[in-house]
């Protein structure tokens, strides 16, 4: 691959969970990507092969970086055919390369994404077959080339996938519990959380700890591709084929910036089993100086003195009775005026009833999904003190400047 052939500027996508756009957006500019536009659940960007060697390494809230390579109009499924087999796709893969294809659909023209799939399967073996009597083969974990297709209304974009497995799988987590949280939200969640990296954070609730390992991996400025070793585009022989050299250099640079920090990060769960779990998991990832994990109820969390941030994904309810979840959530507040004075607590959750049950008032609400949950992520500033006396000090302190 030729210098000119690097540095190409591409038309990129990194795909998210609603309502990071914003914190997608900040990454990307610290990558160095340019003409940077949101969308909804992604964000648009222009960027060269290193920005896409960077993007899968070094973006905590992507789940795919995607390259478009087609755009056309499909009102049926033999226009969707024609037009995918129309493309030269001897300039990505060959015949005795593999792939695979993952559908969106956000139209009432198709209704079965699987179909689709399969159709624009369909349209490429179907070109490599007529020209050589051969044809590639599908392979759904490892494939040479995985495809992305994307159809709005009538509108059907066809895309590169260079990440191969979704981002969120970090690598790092082998044991988890119920309804485990994906690493993408819960790096969204610290970031949206605005942590320094340096106060306590704290998460009394940790399940199988995936936000006290990511608020490690954010303090330390570990990659959360740092434990990942296998990316689509390492896979890639034609279509900006891999170049391993530049990928060294990159994933060197990003090890270098790794900071020897131990920030205060504590975690609390009331399972001897899931506590288990995460410790494991906090191993694997190896942030075990940074984080620490108590055994016991959220209401028994003795936490530590300066303030900080607390981050809480208690149930939502789905499985439990609803006098419980109420009570559960009346005790969550509780806590937090007893506990974690001086913090800023936040909470997940897609239960708006037992939301209310917290007994305080938010300062802020941020709109979220949790897989299909419309969810809100809430804060509430617990001052040292009474909410009186904290605005009268600040008052005290801006007329003494």
């Amino acid at each position: 691959m030729n210098d000119a052939d690097i540095n190409e500027e591409l038309s990129l996508v990194a795909k998210t969970i609603f309502g990071l756009e914003d914190v997608l957006a900040e990454e990307l500019k610290k990558v160095g990507a340019r003409d940077i536009e949101k969308h909804n659940r992604a964000v648009s960007f222009k960027g060269d092969l290193g920005t896409i060697y960077k993007c899968n390494l070094h973006l905590r809230t992507a789940l795919r970086i995607l390259i478009p390579i087609a755009k056309f109009e499909a009102n049926n499924e033999y226009e969707l055919y024609n037009e995918v087999k129309a493309i030269d796709w001897e300039q990505y893969l060959g015949v005795d390369d593999t792939l695979a294809i993952d559908c969106v659909l956000n139209t009432e023209l198709f209704t079965h994404s699987q179909y689709i799939s399969q159709k624009t399967k369909d349209a490429i073996v179907d070109q490599f077959r007529e020209k050589y009597d051969k044809r590639p083969s599908v392979d759904l974990d490892k494939p040479t080339v995985r495809l992305h297709v994307h159809i709005f209304n009538d509108v059907c974009t066809i895309a590169l996938d260079s990440s191969g497995e979704s981002l969120h799988k970090r690598g790092y987590r082998d044991k988890t519990n119920l309804a485990p949280i994906n690493e993408v939200l819960a790096a969204g969640l610290v970031l949206l959380s605005g942590w320094n990296g340096r106060s306590n954070f704290i998460d009394p609730m940790c399940g199988s700890g995936t936000i006290l390992i990511e608020a490690a991996l954010i303090a330390a400025n570990i990659p959360p591709g740092y434990y990942k070793e296998d990316f689509g585009f390492m896979r890639w022989k034609r279509y900006k084929a891999y170049n391993a050299e530049l990928w060294q250099k990159i994933f060197d640079a990003a090890v270098e910036k790794i900071d020897s920090v131990t920030p205060k990060i504590y975690g609390g769960e009331l399972s001897h089993n899931v506590a288990r779990k995460a410790k494991e998991n906090v191993k694997r990832a190896k942030v075990e100086d940074m984080i620490h994990i108590r055994e016991g109820a959220m209401q028994e969390f003795e936490a530590p003195e300066g303030g900080g941030v607390v981050i809480v994904n208690p149930p939502y309810g789905e499985r439990m009775v609803k006098d419980d979840i109420d009570e559960l959530y009346k005790e969550i507040g509780d806590t937090f005026k007893k506990r974690f004075n001086g913090y800023n607590c936040w909470l997940i959750t897609s239960n708006a009833d037992a939301l209310k049950k917290i007994g305080l008032r938010p300062s802020r609400r941020i709109p979220v999904f949790n897989g299909q949950l419309e969810c809100r992520f809430v804060k509430y500033e617990m001052y040292q003190g009474s909410k009186k006396a904290k605005k009268q000090n600040n008052a005290e302190g801006a007329s003494e400047e």
